[in-house]
């Protein structure tokens, strides 16, 4: 890796000082060995800078041999040291960024299609694909060739789809999760009032439709009214005309009521008019065309050539193969020796290793000798495990962690262990185990192969909070790629056989069962418990997926596994976890079993993808389960998918395969997808998997590479003015208010600049694709004040004259953990609506995008609860006690029926937001980050500190409330009057009702979050602080009991409300000393 260059020596930085002008000078490297330098304009486009030097080299000697100026192409060495070939000649040499202005022009290979659009996936994806080729590894090549295959077949099937379908494909609607499929009981509909757009035209008109109606009717009598008033030159019928929900790429398509549309729905709940244009069908096609042109620049090319080679069957009859259940001996490795110990030269080194399937250990750990030297310790020991390599399980693992051994504690004098008092055992009198590295590695390889021979394991350096006996199951299996500095472990499987070991295909897995049947004297039955231990499994039954099972509850659900079946088939995760993998012979009846067990429901399903269940059959069975969601539900759960395909230890997996074929067949899940995925590359312990799958995903989506191509380099765009600005206020730290001028000024010239407005104008939002951006409104763009100097940035939609919406773009912050928290706040809302109570909330946008960079919707008419404080107040100090100033503000914003609607809306959404901060234990709740819209609807921003870490000072916790429930708050809620004691007991029973429907749901909410424990949050690293969730849902006890804790909770959040308005003032004084 190269040494970052200064800002001041940037060339390529907007201000940047080496630059004369716009031009940079640039040497150029010819094939026939001519060296020219030329100055060429930084903007301008690879294609512009190759015809500049061929205009120029035809002045210098052997031009002749060049050749045609389409056979060549640049190369050049990136920011990442690495070696780039500019195959895409559109892009601006400013943002392909040189690591220093030298080209090399080089002969092109054949297969232009193809290299370009390797390329392109390469920069689209953060990770070049000669990377991936370099690895030299089979799975990966395996893979690659399997999904090249794969998605060759897709885009040959959307080159077949007629272009409705692709519509429907590309820009379906979203539906109201759980809306049926067929009429519903028209009894007493109410009429929804629509206001209705024309493409191409400024006419609108309004319609009074039953909200029952299909948009094929809709369209129909727009079409009609249409022509009412344009007479009848103005042809038309419904047929020419789709209807697009205004502002947004998305279509209202299908056979189902208007009501089931969820932008029809929210409309109806907010009381508002839905907005619509007709838009002609010529248009939607010309959409079509222009995509399946792209498709056929590749995928018609490529059918030319000859077709991919099969993969090589995994099994000929020359070769003899041995199946792993007929080897009789004890497993065993050799450990060779450890280099590069990062350890105190006092110390002595020992390793342990540990095989486990999941996060169960499958036998006793094994511990080498005690080695002492400097950085390289020799052992050449075998270490034996208690445990038969004919009962290993398919998915075992096997851990290991490399620990320094000391006399006594010692006071630490270096920062070579950094973790030691962290992380310090006292395992003996006097002896301490400080961990130095860990890595684990798969028993059998991705073919089902036992491992043999040698292998070189280059270990991880940073420990998690918890380890099983210093080992750390949970971790990654791929190796360090970091190798130059990583602690290196040699180790040696052993051959049991002359021939291959594998492990038996899944027909011999249920052969082995059916036989076991035979044999058995009984088959077990259902009832055979008994009453008795019917309510003992029961009672174990209904336990939430924190509990622990002791032996004999587990020995308890195996045997009377039938009535697990027939009675609690929800229960499954328990029964997994009470089966005995290291018994070949169980396992092999649990998978016959699991070939018979009821489907489960998706929600229910999805904690089979958690770590704890690493069998690849159970997970495919939880995969299957999944395929039963709608594309709304995906969406929803997306982010934890994508989460435990950490949990994957193959490239080639049941998941993996399923988001692929969802995301390429709903455009809006695979613009999620791929930012999941995109924004983590950076990751080295997923950094390939995750390339991998965004390869394939862009080989089957062709179309979209472009679209996702313009929001990447739009992000680069805003990166580079946030640098800027940061750069700049280090400059003039001295003056602020110079400083704030400067740099607002800088940040102005620099969007206005023609290569940063066509990068940043006219592409699909990254919060929500179906939004176009047209072009930033750079007098209402600026920078907020806080550390990482955020990016304000107000865009104009395309889609909507006039309108503008706003993004804040962070450089510097980790999204992840607010992204999680409006996720969950977002299902919250959606099991509330279930349950028929709509508490208003605003979930809005929030999407990491790269290494601690993302973006966050703006919400429009909104304002921070200290802004509307301090605005009825000059001094900072007295504003937080300014009961009146909320309930004034809401009455300037509304009058008459609409102030009691925008009070109405306050309340419920501060049931919400009461109810939710205190489930998920939402911390540092001051004025700024608590906002109020000018409907009325309340909600919280920053989500920072979640599952009860609060912010202290000096030891002391500055939160005492369990939630934000202040007096001015209650003022609002009681429409200003002290005796409407009526309003607030309608606002405690809506945080009642909202707390006992989250209740109900609690196992999900655990789920979800233990999905997400190797994410690397910082306030989720370990299942304690999932237990903050069971604690604050009262999980395990009644509901009579759980309402009482949470009404205490309430009048604790009433009664200590006054110290809110203390940390509010003291916030606010903070914050008028800094301005």
């Amino acid at each position: 890796m190269p040494p970052a260059m200064t800002d001041i020596l940037d060339i390529w930085a907007a201000d940047s000082q080496l630059s004369n002008e716009d031009y940079v000078s640039v040497d150029f490297l010819l094939p026939t060995g001519i060296y020219i330098q030329m100055e060429v304009p930084r903007e301008a486009t690879i294609q512009h800078i190759k015809l500049l030097l061929w205009k120029q080299a035809q002045t210098y000697p052997l031009f002749s041999f060049l050749g045609e100026m389409e056979s060549h192409m640049f190369e050049c060495v990136n920011q990442s040291a690495v070696h780039e070939e500019l195959e895409d000649e559109t892009r601006r040499l400013c943002d392909v960024r040189p690591f220093l202005p030298v080209l090399k022009l080089v002969t092109r290979n054949c297969g232009r299609a193809e290299r370009l659009l390797d390329s392109k996936i390469g920069v689209l994806i953060g990770k070049g694909l000669h990377e991936l080729d370099a690895l030299q590894d089979q799975e990966v090549k395996d893979f690659r060739s399997k999904m090249q295959r794969i998605s060759e077949e897709k885009m040959q099937r959307v080159q077949m789809m007629t272009w409705m379908e692709w519509l429907q494909s590309c820009f379906s609607p979203q539906l109201e999760s759980g809306a049926p499929e067929g009429p519903q009981d028209r009894a007493g509909e109410a009429t929804l009032k629509v206001t209705m757009h024309f493409d191409q035209s400024q006419d609108t008109a309004s319609l009074k439709v039953s909200p029952y109606i299909t948009p094929n009717e809709l369209t129909e009598q727009a079409v009609r009214k249409w022509l009412t008033t344009h007479g009848p030159e103005e042809e038309g019928s419904c047929s020419e005309f789709v209807l697009r929900v205004s502002g947004k790429l998305e279509f209202l398509v299908g056979e189902r009521p208007l009501i089931h549309y969820k932008y029809i729905k929210t409309c109806m709940m907010a009381k508002e008019s839905p907005h619509l244009t007709l838009v002609h069908n010529s248009t939607v096609k010309a959409m079509f065309e222009k995509e399946i042109a792209a498709i056929g620049a590749v995928v018609n090319r490529k059918t030319s050539n000859p077709p991919l080679p099969l993969p090589p069957k995994r099994r000929g009859p020359s070769q003899m193969q041995m199946c792993v259940w007929d080897v009789h001996v004890p497993f065993k490795i050799v450990l060779v020796k450890g280099s590069k110990v990062n350890a105190e030269e006092t110390a002595k080194v020992q390793v342990r290793a540990g095989l486990f399937h999941g996060t169960e250990l499958l036998c006793k750990p094994a511990v080498s000798s005690e080695s002492s030297g400097r950085n390289e310790h020799v052992w050449n020991r075998t270490l034996d495990f208690d445990i038969s390599v004919g009962d290993l399980p398919r998915m075992a693992r096997l851990c290991f962690a490399i620990y320094a051994v000391m006399d006594k504690v010692k006071k630490q004098r270096s920062t070579k262990n950094t973790h030691a008092n962290k992380y310090q055992t006292i395992r003996k009198a006097g002896k301490v185990h400080y961990p130095i590295a860990w890595v684990n590695t798969m028993v059998f390889d991705y073919r089902g192969q036992l491992k043999t021979g040698d292998i070189t394991l280059h270990s991880w350096s940073s420990f998690p909070d918890e380890l099983e006996e210093m080992l750390n199951p949970i971790g990654t299996i791929q190796t360090n790629p970091y190798t130059e500095n990583a602690t290196a472990l040699h180790i040696q499987f052993p051959e049991y056989s002359s021939c291959p070991v594998i492990f038996p295909p899944f027909d011999k897995i249920l052969e082995k069962a059916a036989e076991i049947a035979r044999g058995s004297d009984c088959m077990p039955m259902v009832g055979r418990g008994g009453k008795k231990f019917h309510i003992e499994l029961k009672e174990i039954m209904e336990r939430d997926p924190l509990s622990q099972l002791c032996e004999n509850e587990k020995d308890l659900i195996w045997t009377l596994r039938y009535d697990c079946r027939e009675n609690f088939p929800q229960s499954l995760p328990k029964l997994l976890l009470s089966v005995k993998w290291s018994k070949h012979e169980d396992m092999a009846q649990l998978q016959a079993l699991l070939q018979i067990w009821p489907k489960l429901s998706p929600r229910d399903a999805l904690e089979l993808l958690d770590f704890n269940y690493p069998d690849q059959y159970v997970r495919e069975y939880a995969v299957g389960c999944l395929k039963d969601m709608s594309d709304e539900e995906l969406s929803q759960y997306l982010l934890q998918l994508v989460q435990v395909l950490r949990y994957e230890p193959y490239y080639d997996c049941a998941l993996s395969r399923f988001l692929l074929d969802r995301a390429q067949a709903n455009r809006k899940i695979g613009h999620f997808l791929f930012w999941h995925l995109r924004s983590e590359i950076h990751m080295p312990a997923v950094s390939v998997q995750f390339a991998l799958i965004l390869e394939a995903y862009c080989r089957g989506s062709i179309p979209h590479i472009e679209v996702l191509k313009k929001q990447v380099e739009a992000l680069n765009k805003l990166k580079a003015v946030n640098e800027l600005i940061k750069l700049g206020t280090i400059k003039n730290a001295r003056n602020k208010t110079k400083e704030a001028m400067l740099t607002k000024e800088a940040m102005m010239t620099c969007l206005r600049q023609t290569g940063y407005a066509e990068t940043l104008s006219d592409l699909h939002s990254p919060l929500n694709p179906s939004v176009l951006l047209s072009g930033i409104n750079v007098e209402k763009c600026r920078y907020m004040d806080s550390k990482m100097k955020p990016l304000w940035i107000v865009y104009n939609n395309k889609l909507l004259g006039g309108d503008t919406l706003g993004i804040i773009f962070k450089n510097g912050d980790d999204l992840r953990q607010d992204m999680l928290t409006l996720q969950i706040l977002r299902l919250m809302d959606l099991l509330w609506k279930e349950a028929n109570l709509d508490l208003r909330i605003v979930p809005y946008g929030c999407l990491a995008t790269g290494d601690r960079s993302g973006l966050i919707e703006v919400v429009s008419a909104a304002e921070t609860i200290a802004n509307i404080q301090l605005t009825s107040c000059n001094m900072a100090a007295t504003a937080a006690f300014n009961k009146d100033a909320l309930l004034n503000w809401l009455k300037e914003k509304n009058s008459g029926d609409a102030l009691d609607r925008a009070i109405e809306e306050f309340t419920l959404s501060c049931a919400g937001y009461c109810v939710a901060t205190y489930v998920l234990g939402i911390g540092d709740r001051h004025s700024d980050n608590i906002m109020v819209r000018s409907t009325g609807q309340l909600f919280h921003i920053d989500f920072g500190h979640i599952l009860g870490n609060f912010k202290s000072k000096f030891g002391i916790k500055r939160e005492r409330v369990p939630f934000i429930l202040t007096h001015d708050f209650i003022h609002v809620i009681q429409q200003g009057k002290t005796s409407n004691t009526e309003k607030f007991g309608s606002f405690r029973q809506y945080c009642e009702e909202a707390y006992l429907i989250l209740r109900r749901n609690g196992n999900l909410f655990i789920t979800l979050f233990a999905l997400m424990l190797t994410a690397g949050l910082p306030e989720l690293t370990s299942v304690k602080d999932i237990q903050y969730l069971k604690d604050s849902l009262a999980l395990g006890k009644t509901d009579e009991e759980a309402l009482k804790q949470f009404r205490q909770k309430f009048d604790e959040a009433l009664r200590e409300s006054w110290t809110t308005k203390v940390n509010w003032m003291a916030h606010n004084v903070a914050k008028d000393n800094r301005s």
